[in-house]
């Protein structure tokens, strides 16, 4: 039986903690962060775990993860 492949694409941007959540990070962080206030930027610094629908369809596309 040959090995199951990941999907590159969603293995760059999903991780998973100790517990075994999978967490994401947040979007609008990227680049034009000097017309973003401090409040704004702040509130979009960190990660964010997943719903457990959307992480099924995580493991599913990452079956070593």
């Amino acid at each position: 039986m040959p090995k199951m492949k990941s999907h590159k694409a969603t293995q760059k941007r999903f991780t998973k903690t100790g517990s075994g959540k999978v967490v994401r990070v947040n979007a609008w962080r990227g680049h034009h962060l000097q017309i973003k206030s401090s409040r704004r930027t702040r509130r979009y610094a960190g990660k964010s775990p997943l719903d457990s629908t959307h992480a099924e369809q995580i493991r599913r596309l990452l079956p070593y993860l």
